[in-house]
């Protein structure tokens, strides 16, 4: 070990020795020059030392202390009562620190050779267990405590357990200190009931909770703060934002998290005219720069669907941070504003913002087949550098985003490498297949899933009835719908009877399509009658397609689909009079087209065109290109009308 390192930072931590408390011992450290220096640490100085390495996790510092520690016998004389006090404050802050260092295999070992034990001592090692995991242990060592008699078990001791129970595996232990605290005469305490509280909203108990809470002869503002952020974070808003109406009618008033939690609970409720509300409150007790409740804000706005508002408090905000930017990044991706997510991101990267799990797959999600495929594997890229790859929503993320940028290869790579499957990378592949037109790959894939103990859902069998569509697998398509309410007892929603429709419809199997909407349990939704429109067009049947439009304007008037479809079956079999009377009925229903789009990335660019574009700014070239191609496809006997408008407009 470094001497001069460890002496300055024992002088960066040890201030000039104290005359309240003997001294452990003295310390030489020679420095350069090889001249002694001679440094004293006393009682107190080592506990506060001892702290620091517990805090900043400098085990092998703090075990060279407890070298020192042994050798000092002092900390063992037991006759002393001033020396086994100071020597015994030593011992335990030597316990937590190996308790917060992670080191539970010297924190049992130091516990159990302790010449003296208190309270805290007993604490502390309970605490640790708690932070590393270590639950039965705990509980272990808990049962030793109470059934030892230790003098004692206090406050500190319920609330040390309490606070590391925040999972619902750890529900019954809540239950048991809570009859605890009832044989130790505790439940008057106000500081052990909002222990109670937290620990069983956060394991789940959120009626034990609210009894407490109700049960309690004295509340503080942490009491209520405790119950409104407890069922705000298990999604009861609505009763979160009751209970905060309660407690501001009343003689206490909010907190900073507190406001934090309600704002939250207008997030989950998109109840925006609540949340202008709250900003104008935090706004007037001057708490609305607090960096989490501006970012609370923002999300607000942003989930409400009024990024306006989000965009304001983001630009004026005097500190931005990467809590504010993913937020910001997170409503441009939910509100349908893909392009700002991603500068949004490369913003954040450009100004070297910290990137964690949370933004890479927030970004990856807006993702699509207009998105460059080139900066999705610089993604892919630092996901690696940053050690993602194992956390099952960033890879799950990456499977999508592959997909959706057209490279099913590198899809299937990246499912290949995962450590371990969850249900969602399962579906994520299997849709995969599915959008690609993989339907034997699908099939197989669910296979393996199926043998891996993986339960489909109603998710799985959407995709796999998708892929079976687009290759004409039939047969196997209406096993898998069988399989699906037989087998797992799911109900077929409208988008797999949906997909059922286009499969058949795609095979020109019109009349069996007809006959199967026609026997469905449900009534036939838009999504049914646009994939039969959709078949009857493929194959010019008008008989069948004047029926499924006609039942498609009648439950979305509005929609072109109908009449665009109807429009083409009448130009494919050559009756114009029908066709312009269809088109005139669209006009006069107010209805207009939706104009497609096609993209091409070249040179990690994405360039999208419409029909007869000239906005782009190499329009000319392009038409120039098309012009030279236009022989050579019509050589080859392929020579589609809308070509041909295109070419003849061009000239």
């Amino acid at each position: 070990m470094n001497s001069k390192w460890v002496f300055r930072r024992l002088s960066s931590h040890v201030s000039p020795r104290s005359s309240l408390a003997p001294p452990l011992r003295a310390q030489t450290f020679p420095d350069a020059s090889s001249q002694a220096s001679t440094f004293v640490l006393d009682n107190v100085h080592v506990s506060r030392l001892l702290s620091t390495c517990g805090r900043e996790g400098r085990f092998l510092l703090g075990s060279s202390l407890h070298a020192s520690i042994i050798k000092n016998p002092e900390l063992h004389d037991l006759g002393n009562e001033d020396l086994f006090r100071n020597g015994l404050v030593v011992w335990n802050s030597l316990l937590s620190m190996y308790a917060k260092c992670g080191d539970m295999l010297d924190v049992v070992k130091l516990f159990d050779e302790m010449p003296a034990k208190d309270t805290i001592s007993w604490n502390t090692a309970l605490f640790g267990f708690l932070r590393n995991g270590e639950f039965e242990m705990c509980c272990r060592t808990f049962k030793r405590m109470w059934e030892g008699g230790v003098q004692g078990v206090d406050k500190a001791t319920v609330t040390t357990i309490l606070s590391g129970c925040d999972t619902r595996e750890l529900s019954r232990v809540v239950e048991l200190v809570h009859g605890i605290v009832f044989r130790g005469g505790f439940q008057r305490e106000v500081t052990i009931g909002n222990a109670l509280i937290t620990s069983y909203f956060k394991c789940g108990g959120i009626d034990w909770g609210l009894q407490v809470f109700n049960e309690m002869f004295e509340r503080n503002v942490i009491s209520w703060t405790a119950v409104i952020f407890g069922l705000q974070q298990n999604e009861f808003f609505e009763d979160s934002l009751k209970l905060f109406m309660s407690m501001r009618s009343g003689s206490l008033n909010p907190n900073t998290l507190t406001y934090l939690s309600s704002i939250m609970s207008c997030s989950g409720l998109q109840a925006i005219n609540v949340g202008r509300q709250l900003h104008s409150i935090t706004w007037k007790l001057g708490i609305q720069s607090d960096l989490l409740v501006e970012s609370a804000l923002m999300d607000m706005y942003a989930k409400c669907g009024s990024l306006e508002d989000a965009l304001d408090l983001f630009e004026s905000a005097e500190t931005i941070d990467e809590v504010s930017m993913t937020v910001i990044l997170v409503g441009f991706a939910q509100n349908g504003f893909e392009e700002q997510a991603i500068q949004m991101f490369l913003k954040m990267v450009k100004e070297g913002l910290e990137i964690d799990s949370n933004v890479v797959s927030a970004v990856l999600g807006v993702f699509g087949v207009d998105t460059s495929l080139g900066l999705g594997k610089q993604i892919h890229s630092l996901i690696i550098k940053r050690s993602f790859s194992h956390i099952p929503f960033v890879s799950n993320g990456l499977i999508n985003m592959y997909a959706k940028c057209g490279d099913i290869v590198e899809s299937l790579k990246v499912f290949s490498r995962l450590p371990s499957r969850n249900l969602i990378s399962w579906n994520s592949m299997v849709n995969a297949f599915a959008c690609h037109g993989g339907g034997y790959g699908a099939l197989q894939l669910y296979e393996e899933m199926k043998m891996e103990g993986v339960k489909p859902t109603d998710v799985t069998f959407l995709s796999l009835l998708h892929a079976c569509s687009h290759i004409g697998l039939v047969k196997e398509g209406m096993e898998v719908l069988d399989s699906m309410e037989r087998e797992y007892g799911i109900s077929p929603r409208t988008e797999h009877y949906a997909c059922v429709v286009d499969m058949l419809g795609r095979a020109g199997r019109l009349a069996e399509a007809k006959s199967f909407i026609e026997g469905m349990p449900t009534e036939p939704g838009v999504l049914v009658w646009q994939a039969l429109l959709g078949a009857c067009s493929m194959h010019s049947d008008s008989e069948i397609g004047r029926y499924a439009a006609e039942q498609l304007i009648s439950a979305a008037p509005e929609t072109p689909a109908p009449y665009i479809s109807l429009a083409n079956i009448y130009s494919a079999e050559g009756d114009w009079k029908e066709r312009a009377r269809t088109i005139k009925r669209m006009k006069e229903a107010g209805v207009t087209k939706e104009t497609g789009i096609s993209s091409i990335e070249i040179e990690k660019k994405v360039h999208s065109f419409v029909v007869r574009d000239r906005m782009h700014t190499q329009s000319e070239i392009i038409f120039e290109v098309i012009k030279e191609l236009f022989p050579l496809m019509t050589d080859e006997g392929y020579t589609p009308d809308k070509i041909r408008s295109l070419f003849l407009d061009a000239d």
